[in-house]
This record gives C-alpha cells, sequence and structure tokens, in this order.
C-alpha cells in the first residue's frame, strides 16, 4: 500500500509533464506551420530579403524595389529619369517565386519540423534576379533623345580664305552608348544603385567637307587673276571621295576638259610597258623607263614603245591599254620624235565638246580624271594587289610591278610644282609635263601623281592652259598653292 502511495504524485506528476510537452509541441508545430506557409527566415529573392513573406507580398516587394523606382542618369550637367518601362524592362515574377517556394518545400516536413525545435533552420539559398530588358529600345532612346540633346560635337576645320590653310576645328565630347547601355542595364538589375553617371568620349575635330577643299582650291586660282583654263581632281584613297572641278577664264566649266598630256602620257606608257613585258624586267628596259620617268626623255619612251610593244604601232597598244581601262579620252597617236607620223585621229568625248576647246595636240590627250584614276589603278594594285588591272589584264601586271611603278614615280624630283606644295619628307609619286609650241611659248603645264602624306594618301592631278602664254614663275606658285591646299586638307 505505501509503495503505491508513494507512486501515485510521480504517475501524476509524469503525466502533467507529458501533457504540457505534447501541449508545448502543437503550440511549436502550429507555429512551424505558419512559418512554412511562408519563406523562411533569411529567404532573399533578387537581393530583397523576403523572409516571413507570403508570395503576395514577396511580389510587391519585388515590384516597388525594380520597377516603382526610375533609374537616375547624369550626363554633363543633366539629369535625366528613365522609366523601366520605356526600356522595356520587367520581371519574371513568376519564376523567381516558384523558385523560392521550391526551396521553402524542398525539405521534408517533419525533419524540417525536428530541425526547427533544435533551432536548426538552414539559410535557404538566394534566388537570383530573373528579368528582361530591351537593349535595342535603351540604345534608341539614347541615340535619339539624350546624344542631340546634351552631346558637345566638335566643329570642323574651315577654309581660311585668301589662303591656303584651314582655321583648325574644335575637338567635341559625345557619350560613349556602348558603354552607357551597359551601366544602365546594370543599374535597372540592382535594387539600390539606381544613379548612372555616363562616361564621354572626347572626339577629335573632323577633317573639313571635301567641298570646302574645293571652295578653298577655286579661291585660290581666282585670286591670282588667271585668265586661261585650269581643270583639278583630287581623290581620297582611303576614304574615296573625290573633287573634280574646271575653270576657265574665271569662270566655273563642266570639267573633263581635253589637255594636251605632254610627258604625263608617260604613266600610260610605263603602265603598258609593264602589262606586256615579262617580269623580271630586263636590264635595259629598267634603264630606259628611268631615263623616261625621272628625267623625262622622249627617246627612251619611244624605244621602250618600239622594242616592248611594237615597232609600228606602240603608241596605238597603249592608246588599246587605256581604251581597255575605261579611260576613253587618254590616247596617244605616235611617236614622240620629231616628226613622228600621226597614225591615227582620234575623237573623244573630250576633244569634241563644244563649250570649251583648247585645241589640245592631236597626237597625245587626256584629262585630269583620266590620269588620276590610272594612278589610283596602279596605287591599289601596289597596295593590295587587285583593283581595276587586276579585272582588265589578270595574270598580266602583279603586285611588285605596280610597286617599281610606284618607285619610278618618287624618283622623279623637281622639287617644283606639286612637290613644292609638301614638306620635303613627304613621298610624292609624279609626273610633270609642259609643252613649247611652235611660237616657241609655253601654253601648258601639268603635275600628277600619288602624294604619300602622314594622314592620308591621295591622288591630284593639276592640269593648266594659256592661249597667250603661261609664264613658269606664276604658273608654278599656282600649282604649289594648290597643292599645299590639298595637303594642308589631308593633314589638319
Amino acid at each position: 500500500m505505501r509503495n503505491r502511495s508513494l507512486f501515485l504524485p510521480l504517475r501524476w506528476v509524469a503525466a502533467l509533464l507529458i501533457f504540457v510537452a505534447v501541449i508545448l509541441t502543437a503550440m511549436q508545430l502550429v507555429r512551424y506551420s505558419r512559418i512554412r506557409s511562408n519563406f523562411p527566415p533569411g529567404m532573399v529573392i533578387a537581393s530583397i530579403p523576403v523572409g516571413g513573406m507570403d508570395g503576395q507580398q514577396a511580389a510587391e516587394r519585388l515590384l516597388q524595389a525594380y520597377t516603382g523606382v526610375p533609374v537616375e542618369v547624369r550626363y554633363r550637367d543633366a539629369v535625366i529619369q528613365i522609366k523601366p518601362s520605356l526600356v522595356g524592362f520587367s520581371l519574371n515574377l513568376e519564376a523567381m517565386i516558384s523558385a523560392a517556394d521550391l526551396a521553402r518545400v524542398s525539405r521534408p516536413f517533419w525533419a524540417g519540423f525536428w530541425d526547427y525545435l533544435w533551432n536548426r533552420v538552414p539559410t535557404p539559398e538566394p534566388v537570383p534576379l530573373i528579368s528582361t530588358l530591351s537593349e535595342e529600345r535603351l540604345r534608341t532612346f539614347l541615340r535619339d533623345e539624350v546624344a542631340p540633346r546634351y552631346d558637345a560635337p566638335p566643329t570642323a576645320a574651315i577654309p581660311v580664305p585668301g589662303s591656303t590653310s584651314f582655321q583648325q576645328g574644335l575637338p567635341g565630347s559625345v557619350l560613349d552608348i556602348d558603354r552607357a547601355v551597359v551601366l544602365i542595364s546594370d543599374a535597372f538589375r540592382s535594387p539600390s544603385a539606381r544613379t548612372v553617371n555616363l562616361t564621354i568620349n572626347r572626339v577629335s575635330p573632323p577633317r573639313p567637307s571635301i567641298e570646302n577643299l574645293k571652295i578653298l582650291l577655286e579661291q585660290n586660282i581666282l585670286m591670282t587673276g588667271f585668265d586661261g583654263t585650269v581643270e583639278m581632281y583630287v581623290k581620297d584613297l582611303q576614304g574615296g571621295q573625290e573633287i573634280q572641278f574646271a575653270l576657265d577664264q574665271g569662270q566655273v566649266v563642266r570639267p573633263g576638259i581635253a589637255f594636251t598630256a605632254a610627258s604625263t602620257m608617260k604613266i600610260p606608257i610605263m603602265a603598258s610597258v609593264f602589262i606586256h613585258e615579262p617580269e623580271p624586267l630586263a636590264d635595259s628596259v629598267a634603264e630606259q623607263i628611268q631615263l623616261m620617268i625621272e628625267y623625262s626623255e622622249n627617246g627612251p619612251a619611244d624605244k621602250l614603245m618600239e622594242n616592248v610593244l611594237d615597232q609600228t604601232t606602240g603608241p596605238l597598244m597603249v592608246t588599246d591599254d587605256m581604251f581597255s581601262l575605261g579611260l576613253e579620252n587618254t590616247f596617244l597617236a605616235g611617236y614622240f620624235y620629231p616628226g613622228a607620223p600621226l597614225m591615227q585621229v582620234f575623237k573623244t568625248p573630250a576633244n569634241q565638246r563644244e563649250d570649251i576647246n583648247l585645241d589640245p595636240d592631236r597626237y597625245n590627250q587626256t584629262t585630269p580624271a583620266e590620269i588620276g584614276m590610272l594612278l589610283e589603278d596602279i596605287y591599289y594594285c601596289a597596295e593590295f594587289g587587285d583593283g581595276t588591272f587586276a579585272a582588265v589584264f589578270p595574270g598580266l601586271l602583279t603586285q611588285n610591278e605596280c610597286r617599281q611603278m610606284i618607285a619610278y614615280l618618287s624618283k622623279n624630283k623637281n622639287g617644283a610644282l606639286l612637290e613644292a606644295g609638301v614638306p620635303e619628307t613627304v613621298q610624292v609619286a609624279h609626273k610633270h609635263g609642259w609643252t613649247i609650241e611652235a611660237d616657241n611659248l609655253m601654253h601648258a603645264i601639268s603635275d600628277t601623281g600619288i602624294v604619300y602624306s602622314p594622314a592620308g594618301n591621295y591622288v591630284i592631278a593639276i592640269y593648266l592652259h594659256d592661249d597667250n602664254q603661261l609664264l613658269w614663275d606664276p604658273a608654278n606658285l599656282m600649282v604649289k598653292n594648290l597643292s599645299e591646299a590639298v595637303y594642308n586638307y589631308f593633314n589638319q
């Protein structure tokens, strides 16, 4: 009896403890169930803490952080607000909430409850941002709205009236759009770093327009009071732009005038020799080319046509080669020696013009543009091994041969005309020429070449004619100034 009386209170105490334990466990179970129904403590979605929130609350918090606040862009002195809708920025809430839900229920209920009881709730893995943004719309906005309004574009150099130079342009600063797209995109994907300082690119002054060069050249000619005829052709060998103009007695006329080619015809002769003579050139041929180009001798030109082309029709072969290249106004109708017969009368678009006729030599004629285009063909052949020569004379003219032609033309040193307008260190591959007519007066001067300038290579051709007389000093000075103006245009 005593033992029963002794254990009875203990039983009641044990029962009470069990009851209390059950009640406490039930309370913890209810509490854990509530916690489990929401996102667990420490849950982070797209860098936003959402622990203890349900899916709806978490979605609202994410929208507020990412789409409720615009990105602030600072460019120069301007502050620009960019709304997410402007660039098509949106959150994929469904995917992010689903990923968070998966992390919430991935652990079995009772295993999770046990860890909860022992205060061993693990920190869930953060869910990364899942969003979309239209870089094309952002780039368009920056290009069409921001840059035109706030950029400070550079100003081009402009011609200085009465000179051969240009007034220096001013540098500018423009938006670095590629970098801006990256910075702004990153800001939209951040809930806190929503301010962007855009970067600026410094831009050097551009070269003046080639039309401005044409105006400067025309002004220079008019200032001299030259009452004869002048035609110019200039070709930018990198950019491809060109100008071509003519003045007759101070009035603008249509270019494409037939001029006496004189010694500039030796460029077509040299090209034909290289086309028809196998590589390598015989020493005798190379010597004759040097005498023809470097010393401008006529005898070697005749010998080359007789020995390399054809003893009878050599000049006509040169003409055929030029016609094949599309140079319809460039021809040679006879040899250079005095009394040489005229082999053929050539009628060309240039010498059949009714508005202007300089009575060019019936033996050799060209236009500034055509002799310039021939030099352009030689240049591209020498630089790249292709171009018109490769298309018209496949396999007959190599890149090395074209480089040899450039070398011959570069040895033509006279220190006057085109060469006088550029620094002595600049390579000028050119051929000059002039004519003394039956009246023992000079009526035509020409110089055409390739100028290898530091800031860009170009072709230039200048042809002058005066029915009365061309005096060397003023004519040379005018060509020198025109050459200098073109050089200054390319080398601001």
